[in-house]
C-alpha cells in the first residue's frame, strides 16, 4: 500500500538527491576574488557579476537523475517487497559510489586549494541524509514483511 512509512522515507530519499542540483557542495573564493560553486550539474563561477557554467559535469548529472529515480521507483513496488528491498540496497550502494565520485571530482576541479569547513554546501550532507531517508524505509519494508508472515501463519 502507498500509505506505508515507507514510502514517505523513498520520497524523502529522493527530494534529498534531486536537492542536490539545487545546492552547492562546495563553494571556494578564488585568490583573484572570484567565487566558484561546484555542482553535481557543473562548476559555476561569478565572471563579471554574473554566474557562468564554465565546467558541465554530464554523467555526474545523469547518474544524479537515476539515483533520484531509484527510491522512487521503489515506491512503487510495495506488492513485491523483496524487490523493493533490493531496489533499496542498490541504491544505498549506489550513494555511496557517487559520493566517492563527487568527492574526486571536486579535488580533480579545485586542485591543490585547501578546503576548510565554510567551503562545504549543504549539497554535502544530502547523499547521507539520502542513505539515512533508505535505511529508515527499509526497516519500515522489514516491519511490513514480519507483519505479513505473522498473518499467514495464523492461516
Amino acid at each position: 500500500m502507498l500509505q506505508r512509512v515507507q514510502t514517505i522515507w523513498l520520497f524523502f530519499a529522493t527530494a534529498a538527491i534531486f536537492s542536490l542540483f539545487l545546492f552547492p557542495y562546495l563553494q571556494v573564493i578564488n585568490p583573484d576574488g572570484t567565487s566558484k560553486a561546484v555542482k553535481v550539474t557543473g562548476v559555476y563561477e561569478s565572471i563579471g557579476g554574473n554566474i557562468v557554467q564554465t565546467e558541465p559535469f554530464l554523467a555526474l548529472t545523469i547518474v544524479t537523475v537515476i539515483l533520484g529515480l531509484i527510491p522512487f521507483l521503489a515506491i512503487f513496488l510495495f506488492k513485491n517487497r523483496k524487490r523493493q528491498m533490493m531496489l533499496c540496497y542498490i541504491c544505498i550502494a549506489g550513494i555511496l559510489g557517487f559520493s566517492f565520485w563527487m568527492v574526486q571530482t571536486a579535488k580533480q576541479v579545485l586542485g591543490n586549494i585547501t578546503l576548510q569547513t565554510e567551503n562545504y554546501g549543504l549539497g554535502v550532507i544530502l547523499p547521507s541524509l539520502s542513505v539515512l531517508f533508505v535505511i529508515l524505509a527499509l526497516r519500515g519494508i522489514r516491519s511490513d514483511e514480519k507483519l505479513i508472515k505473522s498473518a499467514e501463519r495464523l492461516r
